[in-house]
């Protein structure tokens, strides 16, 4: 039989499926050569090829997300310190400490009391932000993605949802419904600019395969406090720091362990910024 010969559009489908395994598993030991088996890349060149794609090593990667989530677990929720290590795949407290102070400089107890101790960027709380608050519950729902890296205002997100839009004609995808989100993985709070991942995606209807570098998987059904803001997007940062500090609080909800995502209802090639709508669903208990 004759081979395909593999490209960069494979390649990076494989990488996909390595990282949706690794999120989904870091309370678990993961095992690297059954990720190298999985991704079915040669044993040989398998670090090599995930380096370059993800801009570190496997090991390395793995590692970053479990403090990262850690990080994010003791500022956003109330599980104990022991909890928070089981969840991320540490079995002790003292291992996840380690990592954690070798990461940001202090541990994740004192993290947790210092409520002023900001990994990365100062909080940016405005209470004149326009910002109206629902709660909805919804299906589980099909995206079609791509995934970025990288600091999010450096982004091509346009390149993205071009990619995108080709997958669906060529799918013969298109139907009412389709929506715009993005679903951003990582906090920049505890998270490094060229470390942020980011999913560029559709909400599709219909049922789509995966091809090359567009992803396909499924947004499990859930129920969403949703804010929904109007104004430009480069009041985003200061959106989600009210959102976190006092709305969510406020609420009286308890956000799930998992990420959110932006729904944009407006295009902001032909609209002025300070009409732009943006909708951050965070899933809730």
């Amino acid at each position: 039989m004759e081979q395909r010969p593999a490209t960069k559009e494979e390649y990076q489908r494989k990488i996909n499926i390595l990282v949706e395994y690794i999120n989904n598993h870091l309370s678990e030991t993961i095992d690297l050569d059954m990720l190298a088996e999985m991704s079915g890349f040669s044993p040989w060149h398998f670090h090599r090829i995930v380096k370059a794609f993800l801009g570190e090593n496997i090991g390395a990667f793995i590692v970053r997300m479990r403090v990262e989530t850690a990080a994010r677990l003791l500022r956003y929720s109330d599980m104990s310190v022991q909890e928070i290590s089981w969840r991320v795949g540490y079995d002790v407290p003292s291992s996840l400490s380690k990592a954690f102070k070798l990461f940001y400089g202090i541990s994740p107890n004192n993290y947790r009391k210092n409520k002023d101790y900001i990994i990365m960027r100062p909080v940016e709380v405005r209470h004149d932000l326009n910002i109206e608050t629902e709660v909805k519950e919804y299906p589980d729902r099909q995206i079609a993605y791509v995934r970025l890296s990288g600091a999010y205002m450096t982004l091509d997100f346009c390149g993205a949802w071009q990619k995108l839009w080709a997958f669906v004609k060529e799918q013969n995808l298109y139907s009412e419904g389709i929506e715009h989100i993005c679903i951003y993985h990582d906090d920049p709070k505890v998270t490094e600019p060229d470390k942020l991942r980011t999913y560029v995606c559709l909400v599709l209807p219909k049922t789509a395969e995966p091809k090359g570098e567009v992803g396909v998987k499924q947004l499990p059904a859930a129920k969403y406090l949703i804010f929904r803001y109007k104004g430009s997007y480069e009041h985003l940062k200061s959106v989600y720091d009210t959102i976190y500090l006092h709305l969510i609080p406020e609420s009286g909800y308890r956000p799930l362990d998992a990420p959110g995502y932006e729904k944009y209802l407006n295009n902001p090639v032909n609209t002025a910024p300070e009409e732009l709508v943006t909708e951050i669903h965070i899933p809730i208990e």
